[in-house]
């Protein structure tokens, strides 16, 4: 496709007011005004390239946000301080009192619980459907429903979502389809595939190193202005806002991604075709025995591949913790939650990131006490990574 999601990023061009090739952080949380009209004008948002207040936005924060909007293909973006700064407005934005959301019934625990337990509180009711059957989606969709939601590559059991086929199905029954795009970003383009809005967690692939936290709205000029708008703006008055400091970090960090998304989706794909000719249960984007393999393939920005993101199921939650015990013995990875790090993580979901999801839905949805969820990392040397790994399989009796 002629979409070239890090050419977008590339050609961006910032200078500092000193004529610095990283732009200046704006280390002010109150801009100053040099009339009084000015100020109204832009309490009332009639005035362009003014700034008010860091909680509304920035230029550190504009900068990083046009960044991603260019990655992304979207006219604009909001940043906010986590991933779940950026879900929560946006589905508060588009929904009210008496609204219906269809989601898919596999993603983050955290977005699951703010869904599941969190918006009827509002009056705002969820049904979780399996986002792989389309049929079943638009089912699902009654006079109340606003939003369809789902993850391109759901969090964790990796099912892929078709977005042309939800985009259709949004577009006949006018609602908007939220996609939370952080487990492949550069390799799939939700908003060219008809998007309304993409969603990224900051925290994971697109930072990079695990020290900042940091979420991301991108849409249409329209949508992101009501988000930020000092009157009614769920983003604005919610206060999900972003320090600059950490948004400099991440812009800086963000040229290095398309290289990052390259060699975490070699070494994934590596490792994925290993683990399951040894015979184990593997979970892979890129392998032929996805369900969704092909379906990946017509989305896909191919030059960053598949994604570094997998799961093997070891059989029970006894051998999963002994072995990600030991592999983090070996230097192998950490075991720790979150993704995207230059190290490989390992958790076990159920017990872990999809806590918050009750044992029975769990089970429904196919996720088992010996699933490990792996983000693998930058390793230069994976198959030694391999066979370190495979010994420590051997030596526990998985293998």
């Amino acid at each position: 496709m002629s979409f070239k999601p890090a050419n977008n990023i590339q050609d961006l061009q910032y200078f500092g007011e000193f004529g610095g090739v990283n732009p200046s952080i704006s280390d002010s949380s109150t801009y100053t005004f040099l009339s009084a009209k000015t100020m109204f004008d832009t309490f009332e948002g009639n005035t362009d390239g003014c700034y008010l207040y860091s909680r509304h936005t920035s230029p550190s924060n504009l900068y990083l946000g046009e960044a991603l909007a260019a990655m992304e293909g979207t006219e604009t973006a909001n940043v906010s301080g986590s991933g779940m700064g950026a879900i929560t407005p946006t589905l508060l934005q588009l929904c009210g009192a008496g609204d219906h959301i269809v989601s898919s019934r596999t993603i983050y625990g955290g977005t699951y619980a703010f869904l599941k337990n969190f918006t009827p509180r509002m009056q705002i009711q969820t049904t979780f459907v399996d986002i792989t059957k389309l049929d079943i989606v638009e089912a699902s969709i009654t006079k109340n429903t606003k939003v369809l939601y789902c993850e391109t590559v759901s969090n964790p059991l990796l099912e892929v979502a078709d977005i042309k086929g939800l985009a259709a199905i949004a577009k006949k029954h006018n609602l908007k389809l939220v996609v939370d795009n952080t487990f492949s970003p550069l390799s799939i383009s939700p908003a060219k595939l008809g998007a309304d809005v993409v969603i990224h967690s900051l925290t994971k692939f697109i930072n990079g190193s695990s020290d900042t936290m940091g979420g991301v709205v991108c849409g249409t000029n329209e949508f992101i202005t009501e988000l930020k708008s000092v009157i009614d703006g769920a983003s604005m008055l919610l206060g999900s806002s972003m320090d600059s400091l950490r948004s400099s970090s991440i812009l800086k960090n963000m040229r290095t991604l398309h290289i990052r998304m390259k060699q975490h989706s070699k070494n994934a794909t590596y490792l994925a075709h290993k683990f399951e000719q040894d015979g184990l249960k593997t979970v892979y984007p890129g392998l032929a025995s996805h369900p969704s393999h092909n379906l990946f393939k017509s989305m896909i920005n191919e030059e960053y591949g598949f994604g570094g993101m997998l799961t093997i199921d070891v059989g029970s939650l006894d051998k999963a913790n002994a072995l990600m015990e030991l592999m983090q013995e070996r230097n192998l990875g950490y075991l720790a939650v979150s993704l995207g790090f230059y190290k490989t993580l390992f958790s076990a979901p159920g017990t872990s990131t999809s806590s918050e999801i009750p044992e029975e839905e769990q089970i429904e949805m196919g996720l088992t006490d010996g699933l490990i969820r792996f983000s693998i990392g930058l390793d230069n040397d994976i198959e030694r990574s391999y066979q370190m790994m495979k010994d420590c399989m051997i030596e526990l009796d998985i293998l």
